[in-house]
């Protein structure tokens, strides 16, 4: 039997003007290929939330922990008390230790103001990070007087951060209902905080669900060391 013979295939020679088309094409495509490997590629940085609920009486101080790191990087006080003329009561938040780099957002101007944050809000590097007081009430004995301060009963607000992590600048925020009543020993109530990781990038107010938001839990750490002479801090 004859095997079938099949003409031989010489391979052709392509010119130098493909080759050069091919080449280009090929690096244009793994050009392409590293270019959306770069846009997919996560962020390294997340913003960790913790839920809190954490009554603040009156003649009390709460440290806050932003990064369970074990050291507190504010103390939110609230300080009362009356004369035979008169009584006064305040409510203010302030960085620890204070030369440490660690600012509450707002402004001296208007009674050294710690702004009441609405949920959205911007919290970031052009913001003014110089207030601390939330609310004030001097008033006689037996009178409710009047608050000053933009904390003065309200709901679901926040303070805007700037800390220090390892010498780097951080943004973060908390979020409280405030009572200035003078009939109740409950002042405010903390309901939550967050952080960024990522070292001067903004922070939103409020925002606690999304791919990069990491949900954690309070430790019993500094804010069991709460305390006062009222009694500390209650839930």
């Amino acid at each position: 039997m004859k095997r079938s013979s099949r003409p031989t295939r010489t391979p052709s020679n392509l010119s130098d003007s493909v080759h050069h088309q091919l080449n280009m094409y090929a690096l244009a495509a793994s050009a392409a290929g590293v270019g959306m490997l770069a846009l997919t590629r996560p962020a390294e940085g997340k913003v960790v939330y913790t839920p809190a609920h954490h009554v603040i009486v009156r003649n009390s101080h709460y440290f806050l922990d932003l990064n369970h790191d074990g050291i507190a990087d504010f103390e939110i006080s609230q300080l009362s008390g009356c004369s035979t003329e008169f009584c006064r009561a305040y409510l203010y938040v302030s960085g620890l230790p204070i030369s440490r780099g660690n600012y509450v957002e707002g402004r001296v101007k208007i009674l050294n103001s710690a702004y009441a944050l609405k949920l959205g809000s911007r919290i970031g590097p052009k913001k003014p990070f110089q207030g601390w007081n939330m609310y004030n009430r001097t008033f006689s004995p037996g009178t409710s007087g009047r608050c000053l301060g933009s904390w003065a009963n309200v709901k679901n607000r926040y303070l805007g951060f700037k800390f220090l992590i390892k010498g780097k600048t951080h943004f973060g925020w908390a979020r409280l209902n405030v009572s200035c009543s003078g009939s109740t020993n409950r002042v405010g109530l903390l309901t939550g905080y967050a952080y960024e990781t990522i070292p001067n990038k903004p922070i939103v107010a409020g925002k606690t669900k999304g791919i990069d938001v990491i949900r954690a839990t309070e430790p019993a750490s500094l804010g069991r060391l709460a305390r006062g002479s009222a009694g500390g801090l209650g839930k």
